[in-house]
Order: structure tokens, then C-alpha cells, then sequence
């Protein structure tokens, strides 16, 4: 506890605002990365660590960083994703996230006293820089670590698939996709921490598969409606996604178990022509996604789909077909593993208080992939600020809760990720 200790008297409010304003103010959405990775990778670098960035092409890259321990304790890696779940651009996200952009929505960070708020504040970006705190304290403390401390900022963790901004040809650009890499390029460890929203200790999490149903009709013409075949696509599709909506309720029920409670949502709609409302598509296409428990595979979760869709297209009379086009499983890692065990306790000693999980998530996160590549793997954030006093809209919240990070907070998880590491990696000379 002693080096802890000394590590812990390196965390400074004032470098954790500086860190975060510092994320905060470089655009980051999926896919486009790398300006960010390469001012993290130099921030680390500063801190004497050996650091640098892995690129996957010339604008998506993940940061790196590893401390070196005496080569006879384990290796741990804190881990915490960089790109933005929108893209702060209003041709991307207008009007889908809201009529404008507000200032919370934008890459520019703003204080607030102990608030910081700007696209990404919250999540992914004061988390990230937490992992890059804990990491400098460590460091400037010069613990005698026994095993290495990596630090990974993981291109590609948000649940999205290549953004169609200025003319990008690429298509594999999020699910995970710079997570993955890094492991393949040698960023191993013994186990892992991932800093994600939510007060808590999750040693499992929800995977998901995602579903594209496509709803047919005629296609025809407003001023011939009475007097040719009629069957409107978009029309039944309202009918399936209704359906859909209450298959995904009961799904929740039957599968929650654990800490998890897995959710689904139709989350996209796509049919007919803008520009000429005039005729009706012969198709509408419908996007869902449904979150997986660890022991629900995809496959089964398919074959459950499967007959929930039968069923549906037997009760609208909806012409219909569909398919699987993404998966991710849902992981567990042993809550008896020594990441765990330490998190927790770290946890108690910051809360004050006995551990109790936090149950019904279903939210999924890098730690899916981590956990699936071998990688024993616990989730631990901070829990999310109150925003009301800085917007009175509660439609806001949500977008408001993932832009706001708390300084208080951000020097909490700092503290306990300092301790986490330090317990988990063991040092060579206890004093």
C-alpha cells in the first residue's frame, strides 16, 4: 500500500482536467482516430513510458504505452476506447441526434467548475484519460512493478460500422476492430481493466447480433393507389417494428440472469424515395439490434429470432425476409480471477462501503473482445453526472450523461485504477 500511496500523491485535478480538455478537443469519431491516438501516445511518452501508436491506415490509429516491470509478476493492461458514439459534424449527425448541435455535442471542451463537458467527456474520453493518469502516476512514483503496465486507446470501440463521411471507402471501422488489432500486434496481457461508465465491477457483459429484415410490397404510384395492386412496404414494416418492439421485451425477460438483462431495439429504417413522394418502395428495410447474454450464442439467438419473426409475419400478413449481419458473443470472466477480486476491493476502499453489482446492464463494450481472445477482463467506471444543472431539457440526458465527466470522479477511478495495478502487476521490493 505504501507505493500505492506514492503513486496515488502523483494524481493531480488540475493534469486530469488538462488531460480531458486535451481528448476532448480533437475529433475523434469512428474511423478517424488517429490525431487523437498520436497526442495520447505523445502525453505518455512524456510521462516516460514506452509509447507510440498502431495505425490501421492513414486515419485510424490506436495509442500505446508500456511501462516496464521487473519481468517475474504478471502484465496488465488498462484499457479504454477513443472514438465518439457521433462525429460533432452537423452533416453527420443533424437531425438525427436533434435539430442542432448543442455545445455538449460539439469536440470542444468547456469547465464548469468540477464539470468538463464536450463531445465525449464522459465517455469515452475521461475515461481514457483516468487510464492515462494512473499510468503517469505510476510511473513519476517509480513503483518497482514486478510485471508490465500496457495501457491501450483503442481505435473502433463503439457499436458502428463505417461512417459515409467524406467519400470513405472503408467498411470495417468500429465493433472492436482497434482492440483487436492491438492484440494481434502484441499487446497481451495476463489480464485487463477497461475504464467504461458505470460505478460498478462487471466481470460479464452482453454481446449482440444485429438483424436486417426486409419488408416487400408494390411498388406504385399515389395517383393509381384505388385502382392498381396496393401493398405498402413501409406501412407493414411500422407493423413488423411494433411487433419486433414486444418480442424484444420478452426476450429481455426470459434472458435476464446475473448482472445482465439483455435489451433489443429497432434502430434504423430505410424505404422509398425523399425526393418524390409520389410512389411507394418495393421494399423497407428495418435494422435491429438485440444484445446477447454470455450463455446465449449468436446462433442460438438467431434460431430465436427465427421463430419470433415466423410468428410476426404470420400476424401482419407482412412479406418479409431477413438475416443475421452482425455478431458479437457476450463474455464472463471468472469472478474468482485476481483482476476481479482486486477491482472490488479497490472499489470497497474508494466507496466506503460492501460491494453490491449493479444488475440489469446491457450494455457491451471492448471487454467482449478481450474476454474472447483469452484475455481475463473486469469493467470499472464512473457513474454518470447529474446534468440537470447544466441543461433543464430531460431529453438531453442521455447525450448530456455520455458529454459531462465529473473532476471528483475522474480523480476517484484514477485512484482506484492506480491501486488495481499495482496489486494486480506486484512490486519487487515492498517497503
Amino acid at each position: 500500500m505504501s507505493w500505492t500511496e506514492a503513486a496515488r500523491a502523483r494524481i493531480d485535478r488540475a493534469r486530469l482536467r488538462e488531460l480531458v480538455c486535451g481528448l476532448v478537443a480533437i475529433p475523434s469519431p469512428t474511423g478517424d482516430e488517429a490525431p487523437l491516438a498520436r497526442h495520447a501516445a505523445a502525453e505518455l511518452a512524456a510521462a516516460g513510458l514506452r509509447a507510440g501508436t498502431l495505425d490501421m491506415d492513414d486515419r485510424q490509429a490506436s495509442a500505446w504505452a508500456r511501462l516496464p516491470g521487473a519481468g517475474h509478476g504478471p502484465d496488465l493492461l488498462l484499457y479504454a476506447p477513443v472514438d465518439t458514439l457521433t462525429a460533432g459534424r452537423a452533416d453527420a449527425d443533424v437531425p438525427w441526434i436533434g435539430p442542432e448541435l448543442r455545445p455538449d455535442t460539439r469536440p470542444e471542451p468547456a469547465v464548469h467548475g468540477d464539470l468538463v463537458t464536450g463531445l465525449g467527456a464522459g465517455n469515452p474520453k475521461g475515461h481514457a484519460a483516468c487510464v492515462i493518469a494512473a499510468a503517469e502516476a505510476i510511473a513519476a512514483a517509480g513503483v518497482p512493478l514486478a510485471g508490465d503496465l500496457l495501457v491501450g486507446l483503442g481505435a473502433g470501440g463503439m457499436p458502428t460500422n463505417a461512417l459515409a463521411l467524406d467519400g470513405d471507402p472503408r467498411r470495417h471501422t468500429g465493433q472492436g476492430a482497434g482492440c483487436s488489432f492491438l492484440l494481434e500486434q502484441g499487446l497481451w496481457a495476463d489480464h485487463a481493466v477497461i475504464a467504461k461508465p458505470g460505478w460498478t465491477v462487471s466481470h460479464e457483459e452482453v454481446g449482440l447480433a444485429w438483424f436486417e429484415v426486409t419488408v416487400h410490397g408494390t411498388h406504385t404510384y399515389v395517383g393509381s393507389r384505388h385502382r392498381l395492386p396496393y401493398r405498402n412496404a413501409i406501412v407493414d414494416a411500422g407493423r413488423v417494428a411494433a411487433a419486433l418492439d414486444g418480442w424484444f421485451a420478452e426476450f429481455a425477460d426470459r434472458h435476464t440472469a446475473g448482472t445482465v438483462a439483455p435489451q433489443g431495439v429497432v434502430a434504423a429504417i430505410e424505404g422509398g424515395w425523399m425526393r418524390m413522394a409520389a410512389v411507394t418502395p418495393a421494399a423497407c428495410r428495418l435494422r435491429c439490434d438485440l444484445r446477447l447474454p454470455p450463455d446465449l450464442s449468436p446462433m442460438q439467438a438467431k434460431r430465436e429470432f427465427a421463430q419470433a419473426i415466423d410468428a410476426i409475419a404470420k400476424e401482419t400478413g407482412a412479406d418479409l425476409d431477413w438475416d443475421m449481419v452482425l455478431a458479437i458473443p457476450g463474455t464472463r470472466t471468472d469472478p474468482a480471477d485476481p483482476v476481479v477480486t482486486a477491482t472490488v476491493a479497490a472499489w470497497e476502499e474508494a466507496a466506503g462501503a460492501a460491494f453490491a453489482p449493479v444488475t440489469g446492464n446491457s450494455g457491451a463494450t471492448d471487454a467482449n473482445i478481450l474476454r474472447a481472445r483469452g484475455v481475463p477482463t473486469v469493467r470499472v467506471g464512473m457513474p454518470k453526472v447529474r446534468t440537470d444543472a447544466l441543461t433543464p431539457d430531460p431529453s438531453a440526458d442521455f447525450q448530456m450523461g455520455m458529454n459531462t465527466v465529473d473532476l471528483t470522479e475522474m480523480e476517484r477511478l484514477t485512484r482506484l485504477l492506480v491501486r488495481v495495478a499495482v496489486d494486480v502487476i506486484g512490486v519487487t521490493d515492498a517497503r
